[in-house]
């Protein structure tokens, strides 16, 4: 089981739910997002217990190979891992934006694009987000509407509540509203364009960069009716959210002793508790704690868990 010291990000939309939400100090007081397991070159998170305490996540991954991510996830993706986990908290309105696809990022010069989810927790009750097209627009029409700043009016808005979930496939444009405070998961990328940003300035007073022309070309222009990923809450069972060929994710509300087997899976396990605390013991006897804002990596070797106190928490994988 491996923990990882998370790398907090200072922004001009951030909030202050975060560092209290994963008892921690910090100096920030801006805190809009906390990579908790992250592989991305330059933002790695560090391991933060055991005898790999001080080792970056993908030298983790060179050295132990299969036995850490799984044959196939170590055959596809190499010593770079495949999952970002993020909290995000937005006092402010996060720009509206779009990721490509591997397709179409390969084809612009990227290494890969950017699918995601988020799942909701705790957040201000007048929270909105945005999240796909709710009019059919063209991409002349779209820049259009970015130009004269009504693309907004484009886009589906959605009050959100504890426990919304967003399945976001590549190419869906998105924002996160003021007041949501949410997980996000997503592929080892961030590859972010930028459509429309309210006309913020950053600290040094410049606009922040706009990237209408790549945005267009990543944008997926079909109108669905309903964006949001509805599933039916059961206590102390798995209830699956999303699975995609970039992650499968589910979620956990329990108050008895639940137990998770996965010795037929190939890949490793992460768990991101959102409330509560638990008492895990693996396979081999051995206990940790599950608590709260303490995202925990499992490696792929691991067959069966036991879970008991009262914690919710997602479990999401590649596989």
């Amino acid at each position: 089981m491996f923990k990882f010291t998370p790398i907090l990000k200072n922004t001009i939309w951030g909030g202050t739910k975060i560092a209290p939400f994963k008892n921690i100090q910090t100096q920030l007081r801006k805190v809009g997002e906390s990579w908790e397991i992250s592989g991305v070159p330059g933002n790695e998170t560090i391991v933060s217990n055991g005898p790999d305490a001080g080792r970056k996540l993908n030298d983790l991954v060179a050295e132990q190979k299969e036995a850490l991510v799984g044959c196939a996830n170590y055959e596809r993706f190499g010593n770079e891992f495949p999952l970002l986990i993020k909290f995000i908290d937005a006092r402010d309105d996060l720009s509206i934006q779009v990721h490509p696809t591997d397709e179409i990022a390969h084809r612009q010069g990227r290494e890969r694009g950017k699918t995601e989810m988020w799942y909701l927790m705790p957040s201000e009750s007048e929270a909105t987000l945005l999240c796909g097209l709710k009019k059919k627009i063209t991409p002349e029409e779209y820049k259009q509407m970015v130009a004269n700043k009504t693309i907004v009016d484009a886009i589906a808005r959605y009050p959100v509540h504890e426990g919304d979930c967003f399945f976001l496939p590549a190419g869906r444009i998105h924002a996160i509203g003021s007041g949501c405070f949410l997980a996000e998961i997503q592929q080892t990328s961030d590859v972010t364009y930028r459509i429309y940003d309210f006309d913020r300035h950053d600290d040094l007073g410049r606009p922040r960069e706009l990237h209408t022309e790549l945005a267009a070309e990543s944008i997926n222009y079909e109108v669905l009716d309903d964006y949001q990923t509805h599933y039916t809450p059961a206590k102390n069972q798995r209830v699956q959210l999303v699975d995609c060929p970039y992650f499968t994710t589910s979620v956990y509300d329990i108050d008895q002793p639940v137990d998770l087997d996965y010795t037929e899976l190939d890949s490793f396990v992460i768990l991101i508790p959102l409330s509560g605390a638990g008492i895990v013991t693996e396979a081999d006897g051995t206990h940790f704690v599950l608590r709260a804002g303490e995202t925990v990596l499992l490696p792929a070797t691991a067959t069966r868990l036991r879970i008991e106190g009262t914690v919710k928490f997602l479990e999401t994988y590649v596989g």
